[in-house]
């Protein structure tokens, strides 16, 4: 088995040698303003007649109210369920007669929203768009219809491992921070949000001054730009979405232990990571593609899966939000075996951090990080959400053609730097869900609120 694996990772290998010596596909992207002064990035693309928009307002979840958690959730779940004069049944008739895709979401920094239509009905979907951000109705028919849905939701998450040990890491890393709370909020929050929340929320944190626009598609910036002004004019031109409060996880090891009848534990671990705009960011992705961001490849697998089969799979990854730097992963194995496996994970952390790594996986980490990102543009939705995300971390609009520069400049010493800062096994903050032997219980299964 081991070697059928080699095989076809060194086949794959091969392959993104190939991709990352071609270039990424050529994308010219342009700042349009409208006559009123709204920004959006626009890549044209006339070969296929579609349009595709995201748009992402700063400030998402983690302002929801206290006690109101799930606010933000809630009303990216029901901001398309009726608008204007429409109805909910005459608004999504109008989307479904005109083939036009409009969605919303939230998470902790952030809500976006997503629109992509034939080009010959662009004008009607950037209409409904407007609607939809500026006058839903949040009728009381589709609310509690959505809101008995996330409450089943939330409901079945109560029995799920992975999302008890989930929320339970982000209460012990954060504590009373904002960061803390889920985003879906919980049982009895959700049931506490009434319409008037669901209509503050549109009302003043969706702002001229926090919107991110990136489209993409068959429409030229002439016929763009006052579009911008006709679907987001009405907006308030400042929002009220303060910055949530720069913070960090807590500065030493936690072992939280959630009693759970089951034969197999999740384990959620994690600790300190790097915010997009910190210099070690592209370093600090190198490493964790070492360390467990690349499958079969990475040094976790390596030591926990193909060696000693105690898990599936086992992973990591940089999660940088807006305030705070986060590096985390995971893992599901027998109870019998959680110590051994997390000790694992200890262990492969600090030979990283006390030898580094070697020429061959850091150029092999390079090659592919490279070589797959290209893929990642494949389609106009991809990149029109490409173009946001470059806004929202501030990169230049040059950001795509330096990218593989950036990653190629990474260096050894680079690699043993950072993994001396994150990810310290000795403030290593790790959640259980499940019955680990050996591993003394801290919790025990929640109450159903």
């Amino acid at each position: 088995m081991q070697n059928v694996t080699r095989s076809v990772l060194a086949l794959c290998v091969s392959l993104l040698v190939l991709l990352a010596a071609l270039p990424v596909r050529a994308l010219e992207i342009k700042e349009v303003t409208s006559p009123g002064g709204i920004t959006a990035w626009l890549v044209e693309e006339p070969s296929i007649p579609i349009v595709s928009m995201n748009v992402v307002w700063r400030g998402g979840a983690s302002l929801d109210p206290a006690g109101k958690e799930g606010l933000a959730y809630l009303a990216s779940a029901t901001m398309d369920e009726g608008a204007g004069d429409l109805e909910g049944k005459a608004f999504q008739a109008r989307l479904s007669d005109s083939a036009i895709q409009l969605g919303f979401d939230a998470n902790r920094d952030s809500f976006s929203g997503d629109l992509k239509t034939l080009s010959e009905n662009t004008e009607e979907a950037f209409r409904l768009f407007s609607l939809a951000i500026t006058a839903p109705r949040f009728d009381p028919e589709p609310v509690e219809r959505i809101r008995g849905q996330i409450l089943a939701s939330l409901n079945r998450k109560l029995s799920d491992p992975g999302s008890l040990a989930s929320r339970a890491w982000f209460r012990l890393a954060f504590g009373d921070h904002p960061y803390s709370r889920p985003v879906e909020g919980t049982i009895e929050t959700m049931s506490g949000i009434s319409r008037d929340d669901l209509q503050g929320f549109a009302g003043t944190r969706l702002g001229r001054d926090n919107m991110l626009i990136g489209v993409v598609g068959d429409i030229t910036a002439e016929q763009l730009a006052p579009l911008l002004d006709r679907t987001f004019g009405k907006l308030p031109l400042q929002a009220d979405a303060r910055a949530v409060p720069p913070t960090s996880p807590r500065d030493e090891a936690a072992l939280e232990v959630i009693d759970w009848d089951i034969p197999q534990s999740v384990v959620v671990f994690g600790g300190e990571g790097v915010t997009r705009d910190d210099p070690d960011y592209y370093a600090a992705y190198v490493f964790n593609y070492i360390l467990g961001g690349g499958t079969f490849s990475s040094r976790l697998t390596e030591e926990i899966r193909e060696k000693r089969g105690l898990v599936y799979s086992v992973y990591s990854y940089l999660y940088p939000l807006q305030s705070a730097g986060l590096m985390m992963g995971g893992l599901a194995t027998g109870n019998a075996s959680v110590a051994e496996a997390l000790g694992l994970v200890t262990e492969v952390i600090e030979e990283l951090r006390r030898d580094g790594v070697t020429e061959e996986e850091l150029e092999a980490a390079k090659t592919y990080i490279n070589g797959s990102f290209p893929l990642g543009l494949a389609t106009n939705d991809r990149i029109a959400g490409i173009l946001v995300s470059m806004q929202y971390s501030n990169l230049p609009i040059s950001y795509l053609d330096e990218r593989a520069a950036l990653i190629n400049a990474v260096t050894g010493e680079d690699i043993r730097r950072v993994a001396a800062r994150l990810l310290d096994p000795e403030k290593l903050i790790v959640v259980v869900a499940g019955r680990p032997e050996n591993l003394e219980p801290a919790s025990t299964a929640p109450e159903k609120n």
